[in-house]
């Protein structure tokens, strides 16, 4: 969603769980680059078609820590690959820019650095929200994921552009 840049008309703000909020000119690639691999990402696998995907102990383990292991080896198998040429990709002007923004940090991301993600949210202007919780804090906290985006959604109306849209 990042990279809708400024000009998408239907679109009046934007909710982050536990994600890259890049900057013009950033990639995915680039900043995980800057430190040692996180442990969700530690042996990241590249098929021979240019899909990337999790193990399935580094998915349960560190990715979704904080989901009951059952359901975290379903989510696993169903994750949907990332194509590798996603991490190289370089952003434009990103949507952040002109939309406001609300940001979730999972303190416990170990896909993520927490502090990246705070970054992110702080650089965005972006109302933001901290939860204990794994990369995936829209399964392991769905409620506090509600209300942040009740609130989001509140201040669209509260802005009054409901009544001009």
């Amino acid at each position: 969603m990042t990279a809708l840049g400024t000009d998408a008309p239907n679109v009046v703000g934007l909710v982050y769980i536990a994600a890259f909020g890049l900057d013009e000119g950033e990639s995915i690639g680039a900043l995980l680059a800057q430190g040692d691999p996180t442990p969700a990402l530690a042996h990241l696998d590249i098929d021979a078609q240019g899909f990337a995907w999790l193990p399935e102990d580094d998915f349960v383990q560190y990715f979704a820590a904080d989901v009951a292991p059952a359901q975290a080896r379903v989510m696993f198998a169903v994750q949907q690959a990332l194509s590798a040429s996603t991490l190289g990709d370089v952003m434009g002007v990103p949507a952040w820019k002109a939309l406001p923004s609300w940001y979730m940090v999972a303190a416990n991301d170990q896909a993520i650095p927490p502090e990246a993600e705070r970054h992110f949210a702080q650089r965005m202007g972006a109302t933001t929200v901290e939860v204990s919780s794994s990369h995936v804090a829209m399964v392991s906290h769905p409620n506090e994921v509600i209300e942040l985006t009740e609130k989001a959604a509140d201040a669209w109306v509260a802005s009054g552009k409901l009544d001009q849209d």
